[in-house]
Protein backbone atom coordinates (compact mmCIF):
# COMPACT_ATOMS: atom_id res chain seq x y z
CA UNK A 1 0.00 0.00 0.00
CA UNK A 2 1.03 3.58 -0.81
CA UNK A 3 1.80 5.65 2.38
CA UNK A 4 -0.34 8.64 1.16
CA UNK A 5 0.43 12.15 1.96
CA UNK A 6 0.84 14.32 -0.91
CA UNK A 7 -1.82 14.85 -3.46
CA UNK A 8 0.65 13.40 -6.56
CA UNK A 9 -0.31 10.06 -4.52
CA UNK A 10 -3.79 10.49 -5.39
CA UNK A 11 -3.42 11.75 -8.92
CA UNK A 12 -1.42 8.49 -9.02
CA UNK A 13 -4.56 6.34 -7.89
CA UNK A 14 -6.86 8.32 -10.02
CA UNK A 15 -4.98 8.21 -13.11
CA UNK A 16 -5.13 4.42 -12.78
CA UNK A 17 -8.94 3.94 -11.78
CA UNK A 18 -7.14 2.55 -8.37
CA UNK A 19 -10.64 3.99 -6.60
CA UNK A 20 -10.82 1.18 -4.20
CA UNK A 21 -7.02 1.78 -2.91
CA UNK A 22 -7.74 5.13 -2.71
CA UNK A 23 -10.75 4.61 -0.57
CA UNK A 24 -8.40 2.79 1.55
CA UNK A 25 -5.39 5.12 1.96
CA UNK A 26 -8.15 7.97 2.36
CA UNK A 27 -9.59 5.86 5.49
CA UNK A 28 -5.83 5.74 7.13
CA UNK A 29 -5.19 9.11 7.39
CA UNK A 30 -6.66 12.00 9.43
CA UNK A 31 -10.19 13.26 8.39
CA UNK A 32 -8.54 16.98 7.79
CA UNK A 33 -5.38 15.72 6.66
CA UNK A 34 -7.57 13.87 3.46
CA UNK A 35 -9.93 16.71 3.15
CA UNK A 36 -6.26 19.08 2.44
CA UNK A 37 -5.04 16.68 -0.03
CA UNK A 38 -8.59 16.57 -1.88
CA UNK A 39 -8.47 20.33 -1.79
CA UNK A 40 -5.53 20.84 -3.41
CA UNK A 41 -6.70 18.63 -6.58
CA UNK A 42 -7.86 20.39 -9.76
CA UNK A 43 -11.26 20.84 -10.25
CA UNK A 44 -11.67 17.31 -12.48
CA UNK A 45 -9.60 15.60 -10.08
CA UNK A 46 -12.13 16.65 -7.17
CA UNK A 47 -15.13 15.60 -9.40
CA UNK A 48 -13.61 12.11 -10.08
CA UNK A 49 -12.72 11.51 -6.16
CA UNK A 50 -16.35 12.56 -5.04
CA UNK A 51 -17.81 10.29 -6.78
CA UNK A 52 -14.79 7.38 -6.11
CA UNK A 53 -14.79 7.85 -2.73
CA UNK A 54 -17.58 6.08 0.13
CA UNK A 55 -20.02 7.59 1.77
CA UNK A 56 -18.02 6.94 5.05
CA UNK A 57 -15.17 8.85 4.35
CA UNK A 58 -17.47 11.70 2.74
CA UNK A 59 -19.15 11.71 5.78
CA UNK A 60 -16.37 12.20 7.95
CA UNK A 61 -14.21 14.56 6.12
CA UNK A 62 -17.30 16.63 4.82
CA UNK A 63 -16.78 19.25 7.42
CA UNK A 64 -13.32 19.97 6.42
CA UNK A 65 -14.11 21.10 2.95
CA UNK A 66 -14.78 25.04 2.11
CA UNK A 67 -18.36 25.23 1.48
CA UNK A 68 -18.08 25.97 -2.35
CA UNK A 69 -15.98 22.31 -1.89
CA UNK A 70 -18.78 21.16 -0.03
CA UNK A 71 -20.99 22.42 -2.35
CA UNK A 72 -19.19 21.19 -5.54
CA UNK A 73 -19.19 17.73 -3.89
CA UNK A 74 -22.77 17.62 -3.64
CA UNK A 75 -23.21 19.12 -7.09
CA UNK A 76 -21.30 15.90 -8.39
CA UNK A 77 -23.15 13.51 -6.47
CA UNK A 78 -26.47 14.90 -8.02
CA UNK A 79 -26.56 12.12 -11.06
CA UNK A 80 -26.20 9.13 -7.92
CA UNK A 81 -29.10 10.53 -5.72
CA UNK A 82 -29.01 7.16 -3.75
CA UNK A 83 -25.18 8.25 -2.76
CA UNK A 84 -26.08 11.82 -1.98
CA UNK A 85 -28.76 10.65 0.30
CA UNK A 86 -26.71 8.28 2.19
CA UNK A 87 -24.17 10.65 2.40
CA UNK A 88 -26.77 13.98 3.85
CA UNK A 89 -27.91 11.09 6.48
CA UNK A 90 -24.66 10.21 7.60
CA UNK A 91 -23.50 13.71 8.46
CA UNK A 92 -23.06 14.44 11.60
CA UNK A 93 -26.41 16.98 12.59
CA UNK A 94 -24.36 20.06 13.69
CA UNK A 95 -22.74 19.50 10.17
CA UNK A 96 -25.23 19.28 8.10
CA UNK A 97 -27.18 22.18 9.62
CA UNK A 98 -24.06 24.11 9.25
CA UNK A 99 -24.44 22.90 5.79
CA UNK A 100 -28.20 24.00 5.19
CA UNK A 101 -27.86 27.20 6.24
CA UNK A 102 -25.37 28.73 3.95
CA UNK A 103 -27.99 27.63 0.81
CA UNK A 104 -30.99 28.92 -0.71
CA UNK A 105 -34.20 28.17 0.72
CA UNK A 106 -35.11 26.43 -2.12
CA UNK A 107 -32.09 24.62 -2.74
CA UNK A 108 -31.85 23.34 1.13
CA UNK A 109 -35.41 21.85 0.70
CA UNK A 110 -34.24 19.46 -2.27
CA UNK A 111 -31.53 18.52 -0.56
CA UNK A 112 -34.06 17.79 2.87
CA UNK A 113 -36.18 15.98 1.31
CA UNK A 114 -33.37 13.25 0.82
CA UNK A 115 -33.11 12.53 4.52
CA UNK A 116 -34.63 9.95 6.62
CA UNK A 117 -37.66 10.62 9.04
CA UNK A 118 -35.50 10.82 12.15
CA UNK A 119 -32.80 12.49 10.39
CA UNK A 120 -35.24 15.22 8.59
CA UNK A 121 -37.12 15.93 11.97
CA UNK A 122 -33.70 16.75 13.54
CA UNK A 123 -32.90 18.44 10.98
CA UNK A 124 -36.10 20.89 10.64
CA UNK A 125 -35.68 21.31 14.20
CA UNK A 126 -32.18 22.73 14.68
CA UNK A 127 -32.57 24.67 11.60
CA UNK A 128 -36.06 26.77 12.72
CA UNK A 129 -33.54 28.48 15.61
CA UNK A 130 -32.05 31.75 14.94
CA UNK A 131 -29.39 32.13 13.33
CA UNK A 132 -25.93 32.67 15.03
CA UNK A 133 -28.04 30.77 18.25
CA UNK A 134 -27.06 28.43 20.26
CA UNK A 135 -29.47 26.14 18.52
CA UNK A 136 -27.65 25.87 15.43
CA UNK A 137 -24.86 24.62 16.71
CA UNK A 138 -26.20 21.45 18.84
CA UNK A 139 -25.87 17.84 17.55
CA UNK A 140 -28.58 15.35 18.43
CA UNK A 141 -25.93 12.39 18.54
CA UNK A 142 -25.29 12.02 22.34
CA UNK A 143 -26.56 9.64 24.79
CA UNK A 144 -29.23 9.65 27.66
CA UNK A 145 -30.64 7.87 30.46
CA UNK A 146 -32.89 7.84 33.06
CA UNK A 147 -32.85 7.93 37.00
CA UNK A 148 -34.72 5.28 37.82
CA UNK A 149 -31.71 2.75 36.04
CA UNK A 150 -29.26 0.89 37.81
CA UNK A 151 -25.84 2.10 36.64
CA UNK A 152 -25.42 -1.70 34.77
CA UNK A 153 -28.32 -0.92 32.94
CA UNK A 154 -27.14 2.43 32.11
CA UNK A 155 -23.23 0.76 31.03
CA UNK A 156 -25.39 -1.72 28.55
CA UNK A 157 -27.64 0.93 27.15
CA UNK A 158 -24.12 3.31 26.65
CA UNK A 159 -22.34 0.42 24.92
CA UNK A 160 -25.79 -0.08 22.62
CA UNK A 161 -25.41 3.54 21.28
CA UNK A 162 -22.46 5.56 22.44
CA UNK A 163 -21.30 4.15 19.21
CA UNK A 164 -22.76 6.95 17.33
CA UNK A 165 -22.83 9.85 19.99
CA UNK A 166 -20.64 12.73 19.47
CA UNK A 167 -18.64 12.54 22.98
CA UNK A 168 -19.68 9.61 25.55
CA UNK A 169 -17.34 11.66 28.67
CA UNK A 170 -20.69 13.08 29.60
CA UNK A 171 -24.03 11.00 30.04
CA UNK A 172 -27.07 13.85 30.43
CA UNK A 173 -30.21 12.65 32.64
CA UNK A 174 -33.67 12.60 31.40
CA UNK A 175 -37.17 12.44 32.67
CA UNK A 176 -39.66 10.78 30.41
CA UNK A 177 -40.66 14.13 28.58
CA UNK A 178 -36.47 14.74 28.33
CA UNK A 179 -36.13 16.93 30.66
CA UNK A 180 -33.10 17.29 31.50
CA UNK A 181 -32.43 16.46 35.34
CA UNK A 182 -28.62 15.99 35.49
CA UNK A 183 -25.76 15.15 33.93
CA UNK A 184 -22.79 12.57 34.84
CA UNK A 185 -19.23 11.93 33.97
CA UNK A 186 -18.39 8.40 32.24
CA UNK A 187 -16.12 7.66 35.00
CA UNK A 188 -18.26 8.24 37.54
CA UNK A 189 -20.22 5.49 36.24
CA UNK A 190 -17.44 2.88 35.27
CA UNK A 191 -16.60 3.41 39.10
CA UNK A 192 -20.00 3.03 40.52
CA UNK A 193 -21.18 -0.67 41.69
CA UNK A 194 -23.08 -2.38 39.02
CA UNK A 195 -26.33 -2.71 41.38
CA UNK A 196 -26.30 1.14 42.47
CA UNK A 197 -28.76 3.48 41.14
CA UNK A 198 -28.27 6.19 38.77
CA UNK A 199 -30.48 8.63 41.24
CA UNK A 200 -27.91 7.79 43.85
CA UNK A 201 -25.08 9.48 41.91
CA UNK A 202 -27.02 12.74 41.19
CA UNK A 203 -26.01 15.54 41.97
CA UNK A 204 -28.64 18.01 40.37
CA UNK A 205 -25.78 20.73 39.70
CA UNK A 206 -24.96 20.79 35.66
CA UNK A 207 -24.24 23.81 32.78
CA UNK A 208 -27.24 24.01 29.92
CA UNK A 209 -26.94 26.01 27.77
CA UNK A 210 -30.14 28.31 26.08
CA UNK A 211 -30.87 26.89 22.92
CA UNK A 212 -31.88 30.46 21.47
CA UNK A 213 -28.89 32.70 22.98
CA UNK A 214 -26.01 34.05 21.06
CA UNK A 215 -23.47 31.88 20.01
CA UNK A 216 -21.06 34.36 21.07
CA UNK A 217 -21.91 34.13 25.00
CA UNK A 218 -21.52 29.97 24.89
CA UNK A 219 -17.63 30.73 24.84
CA UNK A 220 -17.64 32.54 27.95
CA UNK A 221 -19.47 29.63 29.39
CA UNK A 222 -17.35 26.51 28.01
CA UNK A 223 -14.32 28.55 29.28
CA UNK A 224 -15.68 29.23 32.25
CA UNK A 225 -16.71 25.43 33.44
CA UNK A 226 -13.82 23.70 31.22
CA UNK A 227 -16.05 21.68 29.29
CA UNK A 228 -15.50 19.06 26.41
CA UNK A 229 -19.67 19.31 25.78
CA UNK A 230 -22.46 21.29 27.13
CA UNK A 231 -26.13 20.42 27.01
CA UNK A 232 -28.41 22.98 24.81
CA UNK A 233 -31.70 22.97 25.91
CA UNK A 234 -35.45 24.58 25.20
CA UNK A 235 -36.73 27.51 27.82
CA UNK A 236 -38.69 24.53 29.82
CA UNK A 237 -35.58 22.40 30.48
CA UNK A 238 -35.87 20.05 27.47
CA UNK A 239 -32.78 18.84 26.31
CA UNK A 240 -32.52 18.84 22.60
CA UNK A 241 -28.86 17.93 21.95
CA UNK A 242 -25.48 18.89 23.23
CA UNK A 243 -22.48 21.56 21.43
CA UNK A 244 -19.14 20.13 21.83
CA UNK A 245 -15.81 22.07 22.14
CA UNK A 246 -14.53 21.46 18.03
CA UNK A 247 -17.87 23.37 17.11
CA UNK A 248 -17.30 26.48 20.04
CA UNK A 249 -12.94 26.58 18.07
CA UNK A 250 -14.97 26.88 15.15
CA UNK A 251 -17.45 29.86 16.51
CA UNK A 252 -14.02 31.41 18.42
CA UNK A 253 -11.90 31.51 14.99
CA UNK A 254 -15.33 33.03 13.11
CA UNK A 255 -15.93 35.38 15.88
CA UNK A 256 -12.49 36.19 15.96
CA UNK A 257 -11.97 36.66 12.05
CA UNK A 258 -15.55 39.26 12.54
CA UNK A 259 -13.93 41.40 14.87
CA UNK A 260 -10.18 41.42 13.14
CA UNK A 261 -12.16 42.51 9.96
CA UNK A 262 -14.24 44.91 11.41
CA UNK A 263 -10.70 46.46 13.56
CA UNK A 264 -9.47 46.96 9.82
CA UNK A 265 -12.03 49.10 9.31
CA UNK A 266 -14.19 46.69 6.90
CA UNK A 267 -17.75 45.17 7.54
CA UNK A 268 -17.64 41.33 8.08
CA UNK A 269 -17.22 39.11 5.36
CA UNK A 270 -19.81 35.99 5.48
CA UNK A 271 -17.38 33.61 3.41
CA UNK A 272 -13.86 33.70 3.31
CA UNK A 273 -12.08 36.04 1.64
CA UNK A 274 -10.90 33.79 -1.51
CA UNK A 275 -15.06 32.58 -1.51
CA UNK A 276 -16.05 36.07 -1.04
CA UNK A 277 -17.44 37.45 -4.33
CA UNK A 278 -15.21 40.83 -5.41
CA UNK A 279 -18.17 43.00 -5.61
CA UNK A 280 -19.28 41.57 -2.33
CA UNK A 281 -15.69 42.60 -1.25
CA UNK A 282 -15.54 45.76 -2.71
CA UNK A 283 -18.65 46.80 -0.96
CA UNK A 284 -18.07 45.91 2.49
CA UNK A 285 -14.88 47.89 2.20
CA UNK A 286 -16.11 51.02 0.13
CA UNK A 287 -18.49 51.61 3.39
CA UNK A 288 -16.62 52.49 5.80
CA UNK A 289 -14.04 53.90 3.32
CA UNK A 290 -16.30 56.35 2.75
CA UNK A 291 -17.71 57.07 6.06
CA UNK A 292 -13.63 57.74 6.95
CA UNK A 293 -13.52 59.66 4.15
CA UNK A 294 -16.21 62.00 5.12
CA UNK A 295 -14.70 62.29 8.46
CA UNK A 296 -11.60 62.93 7.31
CA UNK A 297 -13.35 65.77 5.56
CA UNK A 298 -13.74 67.80 9.13
CA UNK A 299 -10.18 67.45 9.00
CA UNK A 300 -9.95 69.55 5.74
CA UNK A 301 -12.65 71.88 7.60
CA UNK A 302 -10.59 72.31 10.76
CA UNK A 303 -7.49 73.42 8.90
CA UNK A 304 -9.57 75.84 6.78
CA UNK A 305 -10.71 77.33 10.16
CA UNK A 306 -6.77 77.83 11.50
CA UNK A 307 -5.70 79.24 8.23
CA UNK A 308 -4.98 82.43 9.45
CA UNK A 309 -2.99 80.78 11.66
CA UNK A 310 -1.18 78.79 9.07
CA UNK A 311 -0.75 81.66 6.60
CA UNK A 312 1.28 83.72 9.52
CA UNK A 313 2.99 80.91 10.85
CA UNK A 314 3.83 78.06 7.73
CA UNK A 315 6.27 76.38 9.88
CA UNK A 316 2.96 74.93 11.87
CA UNK A 317 1.73 73.02 9.25
CA UNK A 318 5.13 71.01 9.26
CA UNK A 319 4.04 69.30 12.75
CA UNK A 320 0.62 68.59 11.12
CA UNK A 321 1.24 64.92 10.59
CA UNK A 322 3.24 64.40 13.70
CA UNK A 323 0.90 65.58 16.40
CA UNK A 324 -2.26 64.00 14.92
CA UNK A 325 -0.69 60.60 14.23
CA UNK A 326 0.82 60.32 17.53
CA UNK A 327 -3.33 60.93 18.76
CA UNK A 328 -4.50 58.67 16.05
CA UNK A 329 -1.92 55.40 16.86
CA UNK A 330 -2.51 55.84 20.73
CA UNK A 331 -6.01 55.73 20.19
CA UNK A 332 -6.05 52.69 18.19
CA UNK A 333 -4.05 51.15 21.16
CA UNK A 334 -6.27 52.42 23.45
CA UNK A 335 -9.54 50.77 21.35
CA UNK A 336 -7.72 47.31 20.38
CA UNK A 337 -6.70 46.91 24.00
CA UNK A 338 -10.59 47.54 25.45
CA UNK A 339 -12.53 45.68 22.54
CA UNK A 340 -10.25 43.03 23.39
CA UNK A 341 -10.78 43.23 27.13
CA UNK A 342 -14.70 43.49 26.62
CA UNK A 343 -14.70 40.34 24.28
CA UNK A 344 -13.03 37.97 26.38
CA UNK A 345 -14.95 39.20 29.27
CA UNK A 346 -12.24 40.40 31.51
CA UNK A 347 -13.71 43.96 31.91
CA UNK A 348 -17.53 45.17 31.61
CA UNK A 349 -19.31 47.91 31.52
CA UNK A 350 -19.30 48.43 34.95
CA UNK A 351 -15.54 49.17 34.65
CA UNK A 352 -15.74 51.86 32.83
CA UNK A 353 -15.38 54.67 35.04
CA UNK A 354 -11.59 52.45 36.10
CA UNK A 355 -10.75 52.26 32.76
CA UNK A 356 -10.99 55.98 32.05
CA UNK A 357 -8.68 56.67 35.35
CA UNK A 358 -6.04 54.35 34.28
CA UNK A 359 -5.93 55.09 30.44
CA UNK A 360 -6.23 59.21 31.97
CA UNK A 361 -2.80 58.69 33.54
CA UNK A 362 -1.76 56.23 30.85
CA UNK A 363 -2.50 59.16 28.68
CA UNK A 364 -0.54 61.66 30.62
CA UNK A 365 2.51 60.10 30.57
CA UNK A 366 2.38 58.78 27.23
CA UNK A 367 1.55 62.26 25.91
CA UNK A 368 4.24 63.64 27.72
CA UNK A 369 6.69 61.10 26.91
CA UNK A 370 6.25 62.08 23.04
CA UNK A 371 5.89 65.75 23.81
CA UNK A 372 9.09 65.65 25.05
CA UNK A 373 10.86 64.16 22.30
CA UNK A 374 8.77 66.30 19.94
CA UNK A 375 10.26 68.97 22.07
CA UNK A 376 13.47 68.06 21.70
CA UNK A 377 13.03 67.39 18.31
CA UNK A 378 12.38 71.12 17.75
CA UNK A 379 15.73 71.90 19.52
CA UNK A 380 17.70 69.89 18.17
CA UNK A 381 16.90 70.92 14.58
CA UNK A 382 17.25 74.54 15.42
CA UNK A 383 20.65 74.71 17.02
CA UNK A 384 21.95 72.33 14.42
CA UNK A 385 20.72 73.72 11.50
CA UNK A 386 19.13 77.12 12.33
CA UNK A 387 15.58 76.22 11.17
CA UNK A 388 12.14 77.44 12.39
CA UNK A 389 13.23 81.45 13.49
CA UNK A 390 13.80 82.99 16.05
CA UNK A 391 10.95 81.49 18.32
CA UNK A 392 11.84 78.12 17.38
CA UNK A 393 11.80 77.60 21.29
CA UNK A 394 8.07 78.65 21.89
CA UNK A 395 7.20 76.05 18.70
CA UNK A 396 9.00 73.83 20.62
CA UNK A 397 6.77 74.11 23.80
CA UNK A 398 3.79 74.07 21.56
CA UNK A 399 4.30 71.48 19.21
CA UNK A 400 5.52 69.20 23.12
CA UNK A 401 2.27 70.81 24.95
CA UNK A 402 -0.24 69.65 22.31
CA UNK A 403 1.44 66.37 21.97
CA UNK A 404 0.31 65.89 25.17
CA UNK A 405 -3.19 67.29 25.11
CA UNK A 406 -3.83 64.79 21.88
CA UNK A 407 -2.44 61.84 23.08
CA UNK A 408 -4.27 61.93 25.84
CA UNK A 409 -7.37 62.88 24.17
CA UNK A 410 -6.81 59.81 21.76
CA UNK A 411 -6.49 57.64 24.62
CA UNK A 412 -9.54 58.74 26.53
CA UNK A 413 -11.44 58.38 23.01
CA UNK A 414 -10.01 55.26 21.92
CA UNK A 415 -11.05 53.37 25.23
CA UNK A 416 -14.08 55.08 26.07
CA UNK A 417 -15.79 54.27 22.42
CA UNK A 418 -16.46 50.78 22.71
CA UNK A 419 -17.91 51.06 26.22
CA UNK A 420 -20.52 53.45 24.21
CA UNK A 421 -20.60 51.37 21.59
CA UNK A 422 -21.41 47.85 23.83
CA UNK A 423 -23.91 50.32 25.86
CA UNK A 424 -26.12 51.15 22.77
CA UNK A 425 -25.93 47.21 21.66
CA UNK A 426 -23.71 47.50 18.93
CA UNK A 427 -20.13 45.65 18.41
CA UNK A 428 -17.41 47.53 20.15
CA UNK A 429 -15.38 46.20 17.16
CA UNK A 430 -17.02 48.96 15.05
CA UNK A 431 -15.01 51.48 17.00
CA UNK A 432 -12.34 50.55 15.24
CA UNK A 433 -9.01 51.84 14.58
CA UNK A 434 -9.31 53.57 11.69
CA UNK A 435 -12.77 55.35 13.07
CA UNK A 436 -11.17 56.31 16.21
CA UNK A 437 -8.11 57.83 14.40
CA UNK A 438 -9.99 59.83 12.30
CA UNK A 439 -12.06 60.95 15.01
CA UNK A 440 -8.40 61.93 16.67
CA UNK A 441 -6.95 63.50 13.90
CA UNK A 442 -10.11 66.16 13.54
CA UNK A 443 -9.96 66.83 17.52
CA UNK A 444 -6.08 66.90 17.23
CA UNK A 445 -5.77 69.65 15.13
CA UNK A 446 -8.32 71.80 17.47
CA UNK A 447 -5.93 71.10 19.73
CA UNK A 448 -2.72 71.89 18.12
CA UNK A 449 -3.51 74.95 16.80
CA UNK A 450 -5.57 76.22 20.16
CA UNK A 451 -2.00 75.34 22.07
CA UNK A 452 -0.56 77.59 19.43
CA UNK A 453 -3.20 80.34 19.41
CA UNK A 454 -1.71 80.50 22.94
CA UNK A 455 2.00 79.93 22.95
CA UNK A 456 2.86 82.14 20.47
CA UNK A 457 0.70 84.64 20.57
CA UNK A 458 2.37 87.91 20.37
CA UNK A 459 5.38 86.02 18.46
CA UNK A 460 4.58 84.31 15.62
CA UNK A 461 1.16 84.66 15.47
Amino acid sequence: MLNLEPKTDIQKLISKNQFELLNQELERVEPTEAAAMVVELSDSEQQVVFKAISSDIISKTFKHFPHQTQLDLIHSLEVDKEKMAEVLNKLTPDDRTAFFIELPEETREDYLSLLAPKELENAKQLLSYPEDSVGRLATTDYVAIRKSWTVEQALRHIRRFGRDSETINVIYIVDENWKLLDDIRLRELLLAEPEGSIESLMDHRFVALDASEDQENSIRIFREYDRAALPVIETDGTLIGIITSDDILDVVEEEATEDIQKLGGVEALDDSYIETPLSTLIKKRSRWLAVLFIGEMFTATAMGYFESEIAKAVVLALFVPLVISSGGNSGSQAATLIIRSLAVNEITLKDWWRVMRREMISGLVLGGILGLMGFLRVVVWASAFGLYGEHWMLLGVTVGIALVGVVLWGTIAGSMLPFVMKRLGADPAVSSAPFVATLVDVTGLVIYFSVASVVLAGTML
